[in-house]
């Protein structure tokens, strides 16, 4: 090859080089613009695709169907915080008792084994007894006064012996005031309730008062109420309209009276160790989640049990009485007792500080 030739062939690969170099260059270049460009671009967080493990699981467990205000509010509960979270604390809802009955909740959230439940307020008394005072008969005259009492120095006192035994109260949840029904005749007077035998929770306040109006009680969870009044194991139950209505109890049972004497409501509550070790970014939108959630249902439970006393009347299958005020007076004297026994036990300030015996 001529020297000629030679420098124009070094020369064209010289070209070819400083060309490459270029393309490569200004490649990096636009790759480095690019990078620096999705940084300053803040996307919306979804945890969708985080594993299980990844994300932040409640298991919340109750024992009464979907469609009371308890299992309702549950589940909104769930899709809410889904919502805030984005996708990031996923609240699984187990109701029915398909994990726990009624008298294995409050332990398996105690060990850990499940992060949130919402017991009626009966089933905390194994725990902090001074709870019974909700159970005491005709206490309330109205869900707001339950709530202005548990809302007050009680209820903040009710709600700290809670803590101490290792809970961590959110907010109170209504289904609404209780009824009689049984199978052998009408509940006017404290006489008709002698020899019957009727399915209570476990708390010492509903033992007295059945004791005191004639009855004999059995404890049973809600879940094998159905049962146990098909197989004739008691007469009777007393509850809400919709609890009876969301398991069909007026179904079996011939009477029913409208007595308005009890409160049910629930106290959600999560495992303390468990709350404490929530970041406080997360503590506060469960907090905030539960109490709209609770606002949307103390408004349901209010709309269902109006709707469930229509559904029993329509139903025409059992014979309905509501207490006169005469009536309601012979019960409230039979059951004084009951008061008085409570406060033997434990402080009479629980009773005198009840909105029934407050000056207006």
């Amino acid at each position: 090859m001529s020297i000629r030739k030679m420098k124009a062939h070094q020369m064209k690969t010289h070209v070819l080089a400083v060309r490459v170099t270029t393309r490569l260059t200004l490649i990096l270049t636009l790759l480095l613009l690019f990078i620096s460009a999705c940084q300053n671009v803040e996307y919306p967080e979804d945890h969708e695709q985080l594993s299980q493990d990844e994300r932040l699981v409640i298991r919340f467990s109750h024992i009464v169907g979907e469609q009371t205000p308890k299992g309702l509010a549950a589940r909104r509960f769930a899709q809410e915080i889904k919502e805030k979270s984005n996708g990031y604390i996923e609240v699984q809802v187990f109701p029915n008792g398909y994990l726990y009955k009624d008298g294995e909740e409050l332990d398996a959230l105690l060990r850990g084994d499940i992060q949130m439940i919402a017991p009626a307020t009966s089933k905390l008394t194994e725990l902090v007894p001074e709870w019974e005072v909700i159970d005491l008969p005709f206490a309330f005259r109205s869900v707001d006064e339950v709530h202005q009492y548990l809302e007050g120095p009680i209820g903040d006192r009710l709600m700290d012996k809670l803590q101490q035994q290792g809970l961590e109260p959110l907010q109170v949840w209504d289904n609404g005031f209780k009824h009689m029904t049984n199978d052998q005749g009408p509940l006017r007077s404290p006489q008709d309730f002698s020899g019957l035998t009727f399915r209570i929770m476990p708390s010492r306040v509903l033992e007295d008062q059945f004791a005191y109006l004639g009855a004999s009680t059995m404890v049973h969870s809600f879940d094998e109420v159905f049962q146990n009044l098909e197989q004739n194991i008691v007469d009777g139950q007393e509850n809400t309209f919709s609890n009876i209505v969301s398991k069909d109890l007026h179904t079996l049972q011939t009477h029913m009276t409208n007595s308005h004497h009890g409160y049910l409501g629930y106290v959600v509550l999560t495992n303390q160790d468990f709350w404490k070790g929530l970041t406080e970014e997360n503590r506060r939108l469960i907090q905030e989640t539960i109490s709209e959630v609770t606002a949307w249902e103390v408004q349901k439970a209010k709309e269902m049990n109006e709707q469930n006393d229509k559904d029993i009347d329509q139903c025409q299958c059992i014979e309905r009485h509501t207490l006169t005020e005469r009536e309601r007076q012979m019960w409230e004297e039979a059951l004084y007792p009951v008061y008085q026994n409570f406060i033997d036990r434990y402080d009479a300030t629980y009773i005198y500080s009840l909105p029934k015996f407050i000056e207006d």
